[in-house]
């Protein structure tokens, strides 16, 4: 009787052990490597006034691309119940080499900018709470802007856009994509992927001194349709 009681014990103790902690009220953060990799596209450039005349201009062929961009990740979530959780995703702002696109190819990198993205994702968990792997499908939003935005290449600054040359982004919301799945080593640590899909636009707008005795202001601007991929391979704790 003894024997079965302490096997009993063992047993449960054994149960416990290896549940998990992917359950209602349950707390999370992870962190990781986020990629960006946009699947970008662009408007031509478009000369929007010079000297403060509006012109609305734009000059055909022409383009810019954004390159892929790594950062450090980091993450919030909670459970609200077995299934549904919560979570605020944010990173250490990547920066990203903007080259020239179309006829502007040739000059290559032609300035960088700083990328803020942080996001709240709402996902459903499948599988039970006790399971180890637990795929899931998520969806959110996230507030989109730059910062640090130059122009590095001084043979684009001078030969398209006309002289020194200042640059500032818009801000937009965007929605977000997301699938994944976590993978339970014990109780509190686990590892995990996911991959996010980001429809969003970006609008640069260049403040140009023009290089003639008058100093004329031209201010002219590129359209750039990101909607990047973002993959983020993360570890994670629960409490």
């Amino acid at each position: 009787m003894k024997l079965k009681q302490a096997l009993a014990g063992v047993a449960a103790l054994a149960s416990l052990t290896a549940a998990h902690a992917q359950s209602a009220n349950t707390f999370y953060v992870t962190t990781g490597w986020f990629r960006f990799m946009p699947q970008d596209t662009s408007d031509p450039l478009k000369i929007d006034s010079v000297g403060g005349t509006p012109v609305n201009i734009a000059i055909p062929g022409t383009g810019a691309s954004v390159g892929t961009a790594d950062t450090v990740g980091l993450s919030f979530g909670y459970f609200i119940t077995d299934h549904f959780a919560t979570e605020a995703e944010i990173g250490i702002p990547p920066k990203f080499d903007i080259s020239g696109g179309g006829t502007l190819s040739s000059f290559g990198k032609v300035g960088t900018a700083k990328l803020w993205s942080p996001a709240l994702l709402f996902k459903y968990y499948f599988n039970s709470a006790e399971a180890k792997f637990r795929p899931y499908v998520g969806v959110g939003a996230t507030y989109v802007w730059f910062t640090d935005a130059h122009i590095t290449n001084g043979t684009f600054e001078q030969g398209v856009l006309g002289g020194p040359t200042s640059v500032s982004t818009d801000r937009s919301w965007a929605p977000v994509f997301n699938l994944g799945f976590n993978y339970n080593f014990t109780k509190h640590w686990f590892a995990g992927f996911s991959l996010s899909y980001i429809p969003v636009n970006v609008t640069a707008t260049y403040h140009t001194t023009l290089n003639n005795q008058f100093g004329t202001q031209r201010v002219a601007e590129s359209k750039i349709h990101l909607n990047p991929l973002v993959t983020y391979l993360k570890v994670g704790y629960a409490f």
